[in-house]
Parts: structure tokens; C-alpha cells; sequence
């Protein structure tokens, strides 16, 4: 039976082989949302799919209806689904979902994310990041170029295969968005820390990272320290296109 014409039964059996521990409040229903939501995003769901009822998946994940209705509330602020009286709750198309949103980035990376997805982050981070390095070039204040010096001396200290390290990244490059002053990119800090994070856990699941990624992001901060606006541009631009180098050399091959 292909995976499609597998039974909703079947299909949040499989999505809850392991139960999310039994508790109250957020905690509950965020597990909750994290096993429905890596099972949407992973693909075991797919756009269009009905989910099953309230009470069998209650029932099936040992939980109160209220935490369930709970769950499929974060899912459905995030675009996965949209729930209907009589209807049910149906998976929205792909298009709908909220892809930079930082829960959806994990959920993608939960299992083994698709390939092309992985492609499209890299490419918008190539077309933000280098850009931000050039306003935060032009920018910058001392506050700035402190925060962006303690996180390199973070990453040096703890190197970026420990969760230390991996956060001083994102410490990192949230500061370059912050030096721009711009309101638009500075919202997007979140979703780049997070797609920043996991595409480099991820280059480490099966093997150490091919090589040390740190002295690019001096090269960044040397340029923003100068302020030379093309410099930190060319230097970031070398640093998205080496990173994505290392996560396809990370990748199943077809």
C-alpha cells in the first residue's frame, strides 16, 4: 500500500508510535503539535488529508480533546492546516505553510528534510545576508561590533559542534541583522538563526563538519569592522556559498 493510500487510522498510528509525555498546559500541547506538525511537514500527511477525528487522536495519543484542540490551533496559526466544523481538519497546501517560521524549521528537520528545501533556504539566505553585511558595514555602532566580537569569540571557544557554539552562531549573524537598522530584515532574525542552526546540525549527523566554517565569519567581521560595505558583502556571499557546499557534500545521494 502505497503511503498515500495509507489509512488516517494507520497514518496518526504511525505519527504516535511514541506518545508525547502526559502533562498539562503548553508543554503538553506543544508536544503534541510537534508530532502532528513533523509528521505534515515530513510528508507521512500530505496537502488535502483529513485528519483523524478529535476524539480518535485524543484517544490515540492518550490526551484531553482541549489539548489536542489546542495542538491543532498552533498548527493552524502556522498554515499546516485549517480546521472546519463538520469538516474536519485538512492538511493546507504547501504554499500556505509559514516556512520561516522557527517551529516549521524544526519539524523539517526533525527527520530527514527535503533536499529542495534545504536548496531554498541557502538561496534566500544568498540573497539576504550578503545585502545585511553591507548595511551593517555602513551602519554599525560599537554595541554592535561588541556583540558580533563575542559571538566569533563564542564559536572559537566552544566550535560549532556543541549547542554553545551552534547559539553564538546565531548570535552571530542576528547581530549583522540587527546593525542594518532595518525593521523588515531584522524580523526575519529569527528564521535565519533557525535555518542557520539546523542546516549546521544537520552537515553533523553522519560525520564532523568538512571544515572549520569560523574563519569565514571573521572575514565578515572584519569587513563590518572596516566598513567597507562591498568587502562584507563579497565575505558573507563566500560564506553561504561555502556552508551550502558542506550540506550537499552532508546529503543522501540520489
Amino acid at each position: 500500500m502505497d503511503k498515500a493510500d495509507t489509512p488516517r487510522s494507520d497514518k496518526a498510528t504511525e505519527t504516535t508510535k511514541k506518545r508525547p509525555p502526559r502533562g498539562t498546559g503548553r508543554r503538553l500541547h506543544g508536544a503534541i503539535a510537534h508530532k502532528i506538525g513533523t509528521a505534515i511537514v515530513s510528508g507521512v500527511y500530505a496537502p488535502g488529508d483529513i485528519l483523524s477525528s478529535e476524539v480518535d487522536f485524543s484517544e490515540i495519543l492518550d490526551v484531553s480533546r482541549g489539548a489536542y484542540r489546542e495542538a491543532i490551533q498552533v498548527l493552524a496559526a502556522k498554515g499546516l492546516v485549517e480546521s472546519r466544523p463538520k469538516a474536519g481538519t485538512r492538511i493546507l497546501p504547501r504554499s500556505r505553510w509559514h516556512l520561516l517560521d522557527p517551529d516549521v524549521l524544526a519539524w523539517a528537520f526533525a527527520g530527514e528534510p527535503d533536499t529542495e528545501f534545504v536548496r531554498d533556504l541557502f538561496e534566500l539566505r544568498a540573497v539576504v545576508e550578503p545585502a545585511a553585511a553591507r548595511f551593517a558595514a555602513e551602519r554599525r555602532d560599537r554595541g554592535d561590533l561588541k556583540a558580533m566580537k563575542d559571538a566569533l569569540a563564542a564559536m572559537r571557544r566552544h566550535t560549532l559542534a556543541t549547542d554553545a557554539g551552534r547559539a553564538a552562531d546565531r548570535d552571530f549573524h542576528d547581530a549583522i541583522l540587527r546593525a542594518t537598522r532595518n525593521d523588515v530584515l531584522m524580523s526575519l532574525s529569527a528564521s535565519i538563526g533557525a535555518a542557520v542552526s539546523w542546516t549546521t546540525q544537520y552537515k553533523q549527523r553522519a560525520r564532523a563538519l568538512p571544515r572549520n566554517p569560523i574563519p569565514d565569519h571573521a572575514k565578515v567581521y572584519d569587513a563590518i569592522t572596516a566598513g567597507n560595505g562591498d568587502a562584507a558583502d563579497a565575505a558573507m556571499r563566500a560564506l553561504v556559498n561555502l556552508a551550502f557546499d558542506d550540506t550537499q557534500s552532508a546529503m543522501p545521494k540520489a
